[in-house]
Protein backbone atom coordinates (compact mmCIF):
# COMPACT_ATOMS: atom_id res chain seq x y z
CA UNK A 1 0.00 0.00 0.00
CA UNK A 2 1.51 3.59 -0.90
CA UNK A 3 1.98 5.00 2.65
CA UNK A 4 4.43 6.37 5.17
CA UNK A 5 4.76 6.71 8.93
CA UNK A 6 5.05 9.84 10.76
CA UNK A 7 4.72 10.98 14.00
CA UNK A 8 1.32 12.58 14.84
CA UNK A 9 2.66 16.00 15.79
CA UNK A 10 4.08 16.05 12.43
CA UNK A 11 0.37 16.49 11.11
CA UNK A 12 -1.12 19.54 10.09
CA UNK A 13 -4.51 20.84 9.03
CA UNK A 14 -5.01 19.88 4.96
CA UNK A 15 -2.65 17.07 4.99
CA UNK A 16 -3.59 13.19 4.66
CA UNK A 17 -4.00 10.43 7.60
CA UNK A 18 -5.65 7.43 7.32
CA UNK A 19 -7.90 6.79 10.23
CA UNK A 20 -10.12 3.84 10.76
CA UNK A 21 -7.69 2.71 7.79
CA UNK A 22 -9.82 5.42 5.09
CA UNK A 23 -7.56 8.12 3.54
CA UNK A 24 -8.94 11.39 4.88
CA UNK A 25 -7.67 14.78 4.91
CA UNK A 26 -7.26 16.82 7.98
CA UNK A 27 -10.02 19.32 9.09
CA UNK A 28 -9.09 20.44 12.42
CA UNK A 29 -5.98 19.72 14.98
CA UNK A 30 -5.71 20.17 18.38
CA UNK A 31 -3.64 19.23 21.08
CA UNK A 32 -4.11 19.44 24.95
CA UNK A 33 -0.87 20.00 27.64
CA UNK A 34 0.58 17.18 29.08
CA UNK A 35 -0.79 15.84 32.24
CA UNK A 36 0.88 14.33 35.49
CA UNK A 37 1.11 10.94 34.30
CA UNK A 38 1.00 11.26 30.43
CA UNK A 39 2.06 13.28 27.33
CA UNK A 40 0.42 15.49 25.57
CA UNK A 41 -2.50 14.37 23.16
CA UNK A 42 -3.55 15.38 20.09
CA UNK A 43 -7.01 15.20 18.84
CA UNK A 44 -7.67 15.23 14.72
CA UNK A 45 -10.70 15.30 13.14
CA UNK A 46 -11.01 14.32 9.09
CA UNK A 47 -13.04 13.65 6.23
CA UNK A 48 -12.63 10.78 4.39
CA UNK A 49 -11.37 11.91 0.67
CA UNK A 50 -13.37 9.36 -1.13
CA UNK A 51 -16.52 9.30 0.71
CA UNK A 52 -16.40 12.25 2.55
CA UNK A 53 -17.54 10.89 6.36
CA UNK A 54 -16.53 12.74 8.73
CA UNK A 55 -13.86 10.79 11.11
CA UNK A 56 -11.59 11.60 14.30
CA UNK A 57 -9.47 10.45 16.50
CA UNK A 58 -7.28 11.30 19.53
CA UNK A 59 -3.73 9.85 20.27
CA UNK A 60 0.01 11.18 21.86
CA UNK A 61 1.71 13.31 20.22
CA UNK A 62 4.41 10.92 20.10
CA UNK A 63 2.35 7.67 19.12
CA UNK A 64 3.00 6.81 14.95
CA UNK A 65 0.00 6.99 12.41
CA UNK A 66 -0.16 6.41 8.91
CA UNK A 67 -0.12 8.83 6.03
CA UNK A 68 -1.70 7.80 2.67
CA UNK A 69 0.39 8.43 -0.27
CA UNK A 70 -2.25 10.41 -2.64
CA UNK A 71 -1.05 10.84 -6.06
CA UNK A 72 -2.50 13.82 -8.05
CA UNK A 73 -3.29 13.29 -12.08
CA UNK A 74 -4.41 14.52 -14.97
CA UNK A 75 -6.74 13.59 -17.16
CA UNK A 76 -8.66 13.68 -20.64
CA UNK A 77 -12.02 12.91 -20.57
CA UNK A 78 -12.82 10.90 -23.53
CA UNK A 79 -16.89 10.33 -23.71
CA UNK A 80 -19.28 10.71 -21.62
CA UNK A 81 -22.44 8.19 -20.97
CA UNK A 82 -24.93 8.76 -18.49
CA UNK A 83 -23.00 9.20 -14.71
CA UNK A 84 -19.92 8.12 -16.17
CA UNK A 85 -17.24 9.55 -18.16
CA UNK A 86 -14.33 7.83 -19.98
CA UNK A 87 -11.25 9.12 -19.05
CA UNK A 88 -7.41 8.79 -20.27
CA UNK A 89 -4.39 8.81 -17.88
CA UNK A 90 -2.05 11.68 -19.63
CA UNK A 91 1.15 10.10 -18.09
CA UNK A 92 -0.10 6.31 -18.69
CA UNK A 93 -2.77 6.69 -21.90
CA UNK A 94 -4.65 4.41 -19.63
CA UNK A 95 -8.88 4.49 -19.91
CA UNK A 96 -10.71 4.54 -16.65
CA UNK A 97 -14.15 4.96 -16.36
CA UNK A 98 -14.85 7.45 -13.29
CA UNK A 99 -18.36 8.79 -11.62
CA UNK A 100 -18.99 12.23 -12.81
CA UNK A 101 -19.60 14.76 -9.48
CA UNK A 102 -22.14 16.70 -8.98
CA UNK A 103 -21.62 20.35 -10.20
CA UNK A 104 -19.33 19.24 -12.90
CA UNK A 105 -20.69 18.94 -16.79
CA UNK A 106 -17.83 17.62 -18.49
CA UNK A 107 -17.38 16.63 -22.49
CA UNK A 108 -14.64 15.27 -24.66
CA UNK A 109 -11.01 16.80 -24.55
CA UNK A 110 -11.66 18.62 -21.54
CA UNK A 111 -8.64 17.94 -18.88
CA UNK A 112 -9.69 17.06 -15.24
CA UNK A 113 -7.76 16.69 -12.33
CA UNK A 114 -7.98 13.54 -10.03
CA UNK A 115 -7.00 11.89 -6.89
CA UNK A 116 -6.05 8.10 -6.99
CA UNK A 117 -5.24 5.84 -3.78
CA UNK A 118 -4.75 2.22 -4.38
CA UNK A 119 -7.76 1.60 -6.83
CA UNK A 120 -9.81 4.39 -5.70
CA UNK A 121 -10.15 7.90 -7.79
CA UNK A 122 -11.81 11.31 -7.33
CA UNK A 123 -12.15 14.48 -9.63
CA UNK A 124 -11.28 17.42 -8.22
Amino acid sequence: MPREQTEVRDLQEGNYVMIDDVPCKINAYSTSKPGKHGSAKARIEGVGVFDGQKRNFTQPVDAKVWVPIIERKGGQVVSVSGDDMQVMDLDTYETITMRIPDGLDPSSNDEIEYLEYESQRKVV
